[in-house]
């Protein structure tokens, strides 16, 4: 079969080679992020109305202008767990299937909010490049803090919530906060500045949406306190980054650990330039395994779609 034979999908971002393999054996695929913004509109000319399919990542979504210039869309397969890119109710309106790849991420997600925590205690990554910058010999790293013993807030116990939760008891008392309480055996503290107040770490697990938007302002990093952290593996919106930046300068927070941010993959000079704060490039579910099992998740969906068979991990 020639590639102008088979149906057209947009792939939004790059993938691990063996997604990229997998989605061009099974379309004709343009890469939407290499083209330029007259390129892309010439293409919505001149193909849009063909485009079958979308792969994507959560982080990108299909913003819902170009989903309006897809009349033929019919699916968006989205390579990670977060919605919130997607107009769920405009794509199950025009009845384009979304799906994304649930539980595969769930445990490198809590191992790397553990890994956050203890590095954002211990100072692992600074004692590594006071190493190998050659300061040793001149004095020693500030003492750092213990991890054992402290108290750990969750702000949603979702799957990956409930994983790191598991995960963190091993270190101290675990509570959480959420919509509503959960079969878990941690205490639900309904009162987000509550949690924040009793907690010498707050780790965010929740998922991204309207009610999640910038949920973390001052109020909360108030609440927190100067003895308190904070770590974030959601997304960068839960959190009002400006008020994070100007906490952890008046030293109201004692540091932060972040995976995600606001405008990724751009970050604010004043988060790169503090030295209370951990950042990671959006890796949490960057492992070989997990990459693996995600694109195996898309193409399942991309094949069903294509084959008309119930998709695997449909949203809507």
């Amino acid at each position: 079969m020639t590639s102008n034979q088979r149906p057209l999908a947009l792939q939004m971002c790059p993938f691990s080679p063996m997604l990229d393999k997998g989605v061009q054996a099974l379309f004709d695929v343009v890469r939407w992020d290499t083209l330029a913004a007259d390129a892309q509109a010439a293409f919505l000319r001149g193909r849009g109305a063909q485009v079958r399919a979308m792969a994507t990542g959560g982080h990108i979504g299909c913003p819902p202008p170009l989903m309006a210039a897809l009349p033929a869309l019919g699916i968006i397969a989205i390579n990670g767990v977060g919605v919130d890119k997607v107009d769920l109710a405009e794509a199950a309106r025009r009845g384009i299937g979304v799906t994304n790849t649930p539980d595969v991420l769930t445990a490198d997600v809590a191992d790397l909010a553990i890994g956050l925590v203890i590095d954002l205690l211990r100072g692992i990554a600074r004692g590594d490049l006071h190493v190998r910058e050659g300061h040793w010999p001149s004095g020693d790293r500030p003492l750092a803090h213990r991890v054992s013993g402290r108290k750990f807030g969750i702000v949603g116990l979702g799957r990956i919530g409930r994983a790191t939760a598991d995960r963190l008891a091993a270190f101290g008392p675990v509570r959480y906060n959420g919509g509503s309480a959960k079969d878990a055996p941690y205490d639900f503290e309904p009162d987000l500045l509550a949690l924040a107040s009793w907690a010498d770490v707050l780790l965010l697990t929740c998922p991204a949406n309207a009610q999640t938007y910038r949920l973390i302002g001052k109020d909360v990093l108030d609440a927190l306190g100067p003895q308190g952290f904070l770590v974030n593996v959601a997304r960068g919106a839960v959190v009002d980054e400006a008020a994070l930046i100007e906490a952890l300068a008046q030293h109201r927070i004692a540091g932060a650990a972040l995976d995600v941010f606001e405008n990724e993959p751009y970050v604010p000079d004043a988060l790169q330039q503090s030295e209370h704060v951990v950042l990671t490039p959006h890796v949490a579910s960057a492992t070989i395994e997990c990459r693996k099992a995600m694109a195996e998740i898309v193409l399942g969906n991309l094949q069903a779609f294509l084959a008309g068979k119930p998709l695997l991990t449909p949203v809507t």
